[in-house]
């Protein structure tokens, strides 16, 4: 890839915004697109520059980065009658949780358009995103992954766990149950020590010292629970997508979620109680009212 080819990024939300800048700050000529007004603020603030619509993107860049909400609205970008793939880009990245169906499918009709695809979703909230401290599962032919991952070092980690496409897709949806399981039992956990006299703030500090430690204890409470902001960055509308993909793969592969199940219902009950745009970690104030106490 020439230093100053001008790469595409499609999808200036939460965790978009948040990279396409570190682009832009490493040198690279950032061409962005984002149908809200003013999500390009902080592109066009760290030197990039925004494009009126998809197809101009397709025109002007080589590789094209995407970061979107559902597999829908991905496949509709880069298959869509507007389309991607009826511009010039030879490479497209997909940083979404898209799914390993939806990445199979698009890699499969972008290789027949003679442009190369690679699945690489991230992990790490727009906090991780910011810092550059993401982790990134990137499936790809070989030869690909030798030109993007210099690029997929700017935001973080990259594991490159397979060729095909749809195996960082099925990667991340590992995670993230692991996640939002996580979150769950401890919620649970905690909530009862609370209600049972003991401090939460020192039972978090006993649990990452032992054997009951995890990703919730770790960041998801101490940074959004304990304080009662609720806004580790993760909308419960996106944990809830990424756990109901992720238990139909298993039913797909024959595989028993039996927890998995439990997860998806807590994100259910959440999302009706907060609504989709609420921070997933609101999830332990269910907990909360169910159990009669406040973990504060």
């Amino acid at each position: 890839m020439s230093r100053r080819e001008t790469i595409g990024f499609i999808g200036l939300g939460s965790m978009g915004s948040a990279m396409a800048p570190r682009l832009s700050a490493a040198g690279h000529r950032v061409l962005g697109f984002d149908r809200a007004d003013g999500a390009g603020a902080s592109l066009i603030e760290a030197g990039g520059r925004m494009a009126g619509s998809v197809e101009e993107i397709g025109r002007e860049c080589g590789i094209v980065f995407l970061s979107l909400p559902t597999p829908q609205i991905m496949r509709e970008v880069v298959l869509g009658a507007a389309g991607l793939v009826h511009g010039g880009p030879r490479m497209i990245v997909d940083l979404s949780t898209s799914g390993p169906r939806a990445s199979a499918e698009v890699a499969e009709q972008l290789e027949r358009a003679g442009i190369a695809f690679v699945d690489a979703p991230v992990s790490g909230g727009r906090a991780g995103a910011l810092a550059g401290r993401l982790s990134l599962m990137a499936a790809c032919k070989e030869i690909d992954w030798r030109e993007v991952e210099p690029l997929l070092l700017t935001f973080g980690r990259v594991f490159h766990v397979g060729e095909a496409a749809g195996q960082g897709q099925m990667m991340k949806l590992v995670n993230n149950m692991l996640s939002a399981a996580a979150l769950v039992v401890t919620s649970e956990g905690v909530a009862l020590g609370v209600k049972a006299g003991l401090d939460p703030k020192a039972m978090i500090e006993v649990l990452n010292a032992s054997s009951g430690a995890n990703s919730a204890t770790a960041d998801k409470f101490p940074r959004a629970v304990l304080p009662r902001t609720f806004d580790f960055g993760f909308a419960t509308g996106l944990a809830l997508k990424d756990v109901r993909m992720c238990l139909e793969e298993a039913q797909a592969n024959d595989v028993p979620m039996l927890v998995g199940g439990v997860v998806r219902d807590m994100l259910t009950i959440t999302q009706s109680r907060h609504g989709p745009q609420s921070d997933f970690t609101r999830l332990a104030q269910i907990v909360e009212q169910w159990a009669g106490t406040e973990i504060a």
